[in-house]
């Protein structure tokens, strides 16, 4: 099969991953990301007393912003896959259509998922927001986004240039809502009506890193030849 996606890996800290600059040159890249420390990130329009910094400090959990936007994440190694998808605005997989260009990416995750035995679906559709959308990322769900059941297991936001466009995805393996519940900062009363809702809203899947960060590849491979 010929590879028309360059993969590239880098393992840092979320504040390092969160800079990375585009690939040069522009082209189409898949960058499989690992943090080295457990860390919160970030959406780049949330403000910052979304999170309890001495809360998340003594969680020893860093504290990072991404240029995408979206609610925080949390992000722990071995815990999700963090991949970005980088699009050059002269491919044909390039969209000015701001809603419309994580359509061919969602299908691009529910194949990759589908390969492994999970039975995930894609949103073809508005953003469905929650209460606690603005807050967490995977309590809300976004176009292309996907979800196994009615829960949220790949999050996706975008940030776009005169380059192309950045796609910035979130697998699940593990979903902690207890843990990012926390670090956040929630006066009592809706404390209480999050611990008890944020559990639900998404869930992680049972696959290797490594074999998901495979499918992944070879899906982009075979969607987009």
């Amino acid at each position: 099969m010929t590879r028309t996606w360059r993969v590239e890996r880098a393992a840092a800290s979320a504040a390092e991953l969160v800079v990375r600059p585009h690939p040069r040159p522009a082209e189409r890249t898949v960058s499989l990301l690992a943090v080295t420390a457990p860390a919160l990130v970030l959406g780049s329009t949330q403000p910052d007393d979304v999170v309890d910094r001495a809360r998340a400090a003594a969680a020893g959990l860093d504290v990072a912003r991404r240029r995408t936007g979206g609610g925080t994440v949390l992000v722990r190694p071995g815990e999700l896959l963090w991949a970005e998808v980088f699009v050059p605005a002269d491919d044909r997989l390039w969209t000015a259509d701001v809603g419309r260009a994580f359509r061919w990416l969602g299908p691009v995750w529910t194949s990759a998922l589908h390969a492994l035995g999970v039975d995930a679906r894609w949103h073809d559709g508005p953003t469905l927001e929650t209460r606690w959308s603005r807050r967490v990322c995977f309590a809300g769900v976004g176009p292309g986004e996907v979800l196994v059941g009615d829960r949220k297991v790949v999050g996706i936001s975008q940030r776009r240039t005169r380059a192309g466009a950045r796609f910035s995805c979130a697998a699940l393996r593990v979903w902690d809502a207890d843990a990012l519940l926390a670090v956040l900062s929630l006066p009592g009363d809706e404390r209480d009506a999050a611990a008890a809702e944020l559990p639900t809203v998404a869930v992680g899947v049972d696959v290797k890193l490594e074999l998901l960060e495979a499918a992944l590849v070879t899906q982009l491979d075979d969607a987009t030849t």
